[in-house]
């Protein structure tokens, strides 16, 4: 089970971001992950140096599908067995998790489900006090929801 709003975020090796962060786990065979490509990207255009990618997949997959799907946040790779992603809770790609400053979850977005993914990026806004991006609107092409 995901942690919950409120829970103690575990940390992360290599997770160098000090105060707010979002971390995006993700699978880079996941069709749901491939499909949330352009929001992942606009959340990280919206909140620069704050978001980070946790793939699942060694580094030259990370670096060839950040390529090909134009993604430009910093990508971890959390190889088998998946510490990070265990830590988490994570049970389905991609993930969003928001931390706050104090290292406290904030909010999670699970799967693509476009309206929590502009929760969690207008809470992200808040925790970072600037104003909130919208990372998905009906026009951009992706569904409503797709489960990963």
């Amino acid at each position: 089970m995901v942690l919950a709003t409120g829970d103690l975020a575990p940390p992360i090796d290599g997770v160098t971001v000090d105060g707010p962060r979002a971390l995006v786990f993700f699978k880079v065979t996941c069709s749901t992950t491939q499909l949330a490509t352009p929001a992942i990207e606009r959340l990280t255009q919206a909140y620069p140096g704050s978001v980070v990618g946790i793939g699942q997949d060694p580094r030259p997959a990370l670096d060839a599908f950040a390529r090909d799907y134009g993604l430009t946040l910093p990508l971890l790779p959390d190889l088998d067995p998946y510490d990070a992603s265990d830590a988490y809770g994570i049970t389905s790609a991609p993930t969003a998790v928001a931390v706050g400053a104090d290292g406290r979850i904030l909010d999670v977005a699970e799967s693509w489900d476009r309206d929590a993914w502009n929760r969690l990026a207008a809470t992200f806004a808040e925790a970072l006090e600037v104003a909130p991006a919208i990372v998905s609107d009906a026009d951009d092409g992706l569904p409503d929801f797709k489960p990963g």
